[in-house]
């Protein structure tokens, strides 16, 4: 039987050494030997989460705390969130499915117990994979992530186990906000409510953070962006994390639909605007690095962030499998070539991203200005039906578009925008009937604030519709690297005078 193998994305995407060689390098705050450790790491790092893969194994189903935003539901393939998973695996099911996983995806780098519970909850179960992991897949960099709780009694076990890498949740540093946000915890063999249940878990998660960053573990902060809660509040945490070692702050939107069960969902609870979120992160990046691109994924989640292969790995499908099908030792060096060849990749660009130049037709533009007053060229949000680093996608295949900011100092990602498919095939997309006409619109809602769309194909009615809506389609970078397409429809815009406004009247996001 024989498993589903993707292409060795080394050879293309992200800012090519001849390109706009503006994209600033996103690891270039970090010390050396921290850069080391995150450069093929998807979830840690911006460059590397379009070229590897990551997995996460559903071993850990209890939890010890109730957060107003979580429900975990098991057996469940039709969402695709924390907390969710399809099938939940014992430690043995698990090492052989990441053994399985890791020969048919060589892009693969990391191995993560994510839930749907909490991990140190079920410390057994988590730690045997971890011991199992460590011996059989040495190549595999091994993840944690957790609410904190028990964080500081496990710290000694995941250093022994070589986690080098854990997520710690922290949605606030003051136990009455907290309090609106966890109903209880679990502690100390009783249940624990209110402001009091707050000020222990927050307690818990500094020690547990700081201990960490003692043994030089590398900790990512996760925060749940809740409207009205906790929105102002994640700046004060954004400092205090900071100053306690953590190195990158992953401020999420809050999943609030009301069909996933959760108490906020139920409660009418807002989840943030795109325009909103964009928002708090810049203000928190004063203070921290941040991570824009995560995409909050399930609990069994497989392949590239952005891309859920988790269906094609199932148990009954890996228990067909013999150990020579697997051939785990021969996929290692397989493995090695692929992340190398990406690595070198990277350090090119990086290399030629070093010495920015000002984009040619940005310098022209700015030269033909008058001299007084010389009008700013403001920037522009531009969505991405991308794969992969590269303009690949149809639009109306695109399970979600990527926003890119482009501005004279170059392009920054800004985060990504999910969407449902507007067609089913290239032959019938653009017919236009309710059920599309209904997906567009929730599309082009999704889009707000992006003045560009690009995309490899487009059909005729969505370009319509686009443009009446104020977006510029463009299908002319078709497969070309995401931020060299960004700057050079930039650079367009800006020769044909579009930017030059110096009071310009920014689209509201």
């Amino acid at each position: 039987m024989e498993l589903p193998v993707i292409a060795n994305t080394a050879a293309g995407g992200g800012c090519s050494t001849s390109g706009c060689g503006t994209a600033p390098d996103a690891l270039g705050h970090l010390p050396d030997d921290i850069r080391a450790r995150v450069q093929d790491h998807p979830c840690y790092s911006e460059e590397a989460h379009h070229y590897f893969a990551r997995m996460h194994v559903a071993v850990a189903p209890a939890c010890n705390i109730q957060c107003n935003y979580c429900n975990r539901k098991y057996d469940c393939a039709n969402e695709s969130r924390p907390g969710v998973v399809s099938e939940l695996l014992s430690p043995d099911q698990a090492i052989r499915k990441v053994l399985a996983v890791a020969a048919a995806i060589p892009q693969m780098s990391v191995l993560g117990v994510a839930g749907p519970g909490d991990p140190l909850a079920n410390p057994a179960r988590t730690f045997e994979i971890f011991r199992q992991l460590s011996e059989r897949a040495p190549d595999i960099k091994l993840c944690l992530s957790t609410n904190g709780l028990k964080l500081p009694m496990y710290v000694d076990e995941i250093a022994r186990h070589n986690i080098d890498h854990v997520t710690i949740t922290i949605n606030c540093v003051d136990p009455e906000v907290g309090a609106m946000i966890y109903p209880w915890i679990f502690w100390q063999n009783r249940r624990v409510r209110g402001v009091e249940a707050a000020r222990i878990l927050i307690e818990q998660q500094q020690k547990g953070l700081e201990m960490l960053t003692a043994r030089g573990i590398l900790v990512k902060v996760n925060s749940v962006l809740i409207p009205g809660v906790n929105d102002q509040h994640l700046k004060e945490v954004s400092k205090v994390v900071k100053a306690k070692g953590a190195f990158l702050h992953n401020v999420m939107p809050l999943i609030a639909e009301a069909e996933h069960g959760t108490y906020y969902g139920l409660m009418g609870q807002a989840s943030p605007t795109a325009a909103q979120l964009q928002e708090l992160q810049d203000a928190c990046a004063g203070d921290m690095a941040m991570m824009r691109h995560c995409r909050q994924c399930r609990a069994d989640a497989v392949g590239i962030l952005g891309e859920d292969r988790g269906a094609e790995f199932t148990m009954d499908r890996i228990d067909a499998l013999t150990l020579a099908e697997i051939d785990y030792e021969s996929a290692m060096v397989r493995r090695k070539e692929v992340h190398d060849a990406i690595i070198d990749q990277l350090d090119q660009q990086r290399e030629a991203r070093r010495i920015p130049p000002m984009p040619p037709v940005l310098g022209a533009v700015a030269d033909e200005m008058p001299a007084a007053p010389r009008p700013t060229l403001r920037p522009v949000l531009m969505a991405v039906a991308g794969k992969n680093g590269v303009v690949a996608e149809h639009f109306g295949h695109a399970r979600e578009f990527l926003v890119y900011e482009a501005s004279p100092t170059g392009v920054r990602f800004i985060g990504h925008r999910k969407t449902d498919l507007y067609c089913a095939g290239i032959e019938t997309c653009g017919e236009g009937d309710a059920a599309q006409e209904s997906v567009l619109d929730k599309t082009i809602a999704a889009l707000s604030g992006c003045e560009v769309v690009l995309c490899s194909r487009i059909g005729f009615e969505p370009w319509g519709k686009l443009e009446a809506s104020g977006i510029v389609p463009n299908g002319e970078h078709a497969m070309e690297p995401i931020e060299d397409a960004v700057m050079a429809v930039y650079q367009e815009m800006a020769a044909s005078g579009k930017l030059a406004d110096p009071a310009p009247s920014r689209k509201a996001a």
